[in-house]
């Protein structure tokens, strides 16, 4: 009879838990796979004070945040980059597989437009890489460019007055004439960089790579089903289907979002050419601004967006 009796007084308790169990968030209930997501998305590293770009300091917190997800079985970034400035880039790949190798975590990307050059670097810190078939990938390579405006100053009668200390201080100043040793030298510090890529890619991908090196690292890029062909992606796929096959129908997926408030709203995301839009309309914009939101369109339209 005491047995009875206690078996009564439990399941009520039981009931109640489980009611309260209810109520909480379904990533904290315990009875779901969760994988946070995180969404990378567009030009890399700080272009001006009023464009900021994708920087490791922008999406630091939002990584942690993902990693320290309780009950997290793995980690999905999406990632929707057409590259910029390669220090920024392999900081979040760098923050990636740390996060990944303390947590013990796997990380599963899933490239939308594009993943190209400093994309494509960080598309490298997943376990694995998923794209669409119509997604652009690759561009394993450096760019640099400039403008050249000593002809214009000269039409317009406009004197250039410079003073530096040293003699390579002035190295591809636009407005002066373009010299082949500043020229040589800037070619020499990107072939080192090239060749820093090209060793992460190497020992993120592994044997999975196929095909000639010269072309594979010539700063091509191709679609989806090709870049899974020559093993810089790993298989066609979209979040939702590749997480509900591998974890299972409930499996919960919270977008882990950027911080919120006025600034955030202010600096949001926003396609290439509303930006320029934007600048164009902006009272006393300066030429710089203008100037960084043409050449992130720029660096967009590479890849044909």
């Amino acid at each position: 009879m005491s047995e009875t009796r206690t078996d009564a007084r439990e399941r009520p308790l039981g009931s109640t838990l489980r009611g309260l169990k209810r109520l909480l968030p379904p990533r904290f209930r315990g009875d779901a796979p969760v994988v946070p997501v995180v969404r990378l998305s567009g030009v890399i590293g700080a272009v001006t004070p009023l464009r900021p770009g994708m920087t490791l300091s922008g999406v630091a917190r939002m990584l942690e945040r993902a990693f320290s997800t309780r009950g997290a079985k793995a980690v999905a970034i999406v990632l929707n980059s057409p590259g910029g400035s390669p220090v920024q880039s392999h900081q979040i790949h760098g923050r990636i597989r740390q996060l990944a190798a303390e947590k013990k975590l796997p990380v599963l990307v899933f490239v939308e437009d594009v993943a190209a050059s400093g994309g494509y670097m960080i598309a490298c810190a997943g376990d694995e890489i998923f794209c669409d078939p119509s997604s652009i990938v690759g561009s394993i390579g450096v760019v640099g460019g400039s403008f050249g405006f000593q002809g214009l100053i000269e039409k317009l009668g406009i004197e250039r007055r410079l003073y530096t200390s040293g003699k390579n201080k002035a190295m591809l100043d636009p407005f002066l004439p373009e010299k082949a040793d500043d020229v040589a030298r800037l070619k020499a510090i990107q072939h080192e960089i090239h060749l820093l890529f090209i060793d992460l890619v190497k020992r993120s991908r592994g044997a999975k790579i196929k095909g000639d090196e010269d072309d594979l690292f010539s700063g091509a890029y191709w679609t989806g089903q090709k870049s899974i062909d020559l093993g810089l992606s790993d298989a066609i796929g979209d979040l939702r289907t590749v997480l509900r096959t591998r974890f299972g129908d409930k499996v919960k997926m919270p977008v882990i979002a950027p911080a919120t408030g006025i600034l955030s709203s202010l600096f949001g995301r926003r396609s290439a050419g509303m930006e320029v839009a934007s600048l164009l309309n902006m009272p006393g914009t300066l030429p710089d601004e203008l100037i960084s939101a043409l050449e992130a369109r720029a660096i967009w339209a590479r890849y044909g967006f």
